[in-house]
């Protein structure tokens, strides 16, 4: 590969860093998912696990994953709901593909849903909402 084209060393860690991140969150959301699908429709089940797991998705990578400079926080966080909500549609739409039209059960619908928006959300968190300060600058 080209030298220029490879991603640097800090884009790399960042990276690995949101695929633990995504981890923990996956986590999160398949075991809220277990236990709300055996009291609520499987649509509601999914979004409310999609919210506890993007609530520590935020947190982690805020904190640790993709640390940034920016400062300011309100329009950040502004920022990763627009990119959250992005997110939500792509995997409710996947899952809705899944379980619906493929008759997958609810969980394995709910795991093809993650690997499409990863890539989108890493790109999208790491150069805008949670930037270096390096990409602040024109």
């Amino acid at each position: 590969m080209h030298k220029g084209m490879a991603p640097t060393r800090e884009t790399q860690v960042r990276f690995l860093r949101f695929l633990t991140v995504g981890g923990v969150a996956a986590l999160v959301q398949f075991s809220t998912l277990a236990v709300y699908k055996r009291w609520l429709a499987a649509d509601i089940a999914f979004s409310c696990s999609f919210f506890c797991s993007t609530a520590t998705h935020y947190l982690m990578n805020r904190f640790w994953a993709l640390p940034s400079d920016r400062r300011d926080s309100w329009r950040q966080f502004g920022e990763y709901v627009g990119t959250a909500a992005l997110s939500y549609l792509v995997n409710l739409g996947l899952f809705k593909a899944g379980h619906d039209l493929l008759g997958l059960r609810v969980l394995f619908a709910a795991a093809l849903a993650l690997p499409p928006s990863t890539l989108l959300v890493f790109l999208l968190l790491n150069y805008r909402v949670f930037r270096r300060k390096s990409h602040l600058q024109p």
